[in-house]
């Protein structure tokens, strides 16, 4: 699998007041990113497993940590399923 690197600039100050480390807060920025993606339908939850650099059931599981629902289904669509039931 390729892959592209890319840099962004975290003022240290944010790092301090987080009480992070580069290295741990750029997984969780990664992970922050995929779970946003995946949450807006511009990942599927593979893809975004992927760019959080876990397995599926990982990232399925991490969801919760985020209050992001791991079903796809919006509130209209799940009225409609259960008026259809």
């Amino acid at each position: 699998m390729s892959t592209v690197a890319i840099s962004v600039q975290i003022p240290e100050e944010s790092l301090i007041s987080l009480k992070e480390q580069p290295e741990t807060f750029a997984r969780e920025l990664q992970m922050l990113a995929a779970v946003k993606l995946y949450e807006l339908g511009k990942l599927s939850s593979g893809r975004a497993a992927q760019l959080a650099g876990v397995t599926r059931v990982e990232f399925l599981l991490a969801l919760g940590r985020y209050q992001v629902s791991p079903f796809a289904l919006d509130a209209e669509t799940l009225a409609e399923d259960i008026a259809n039931a």
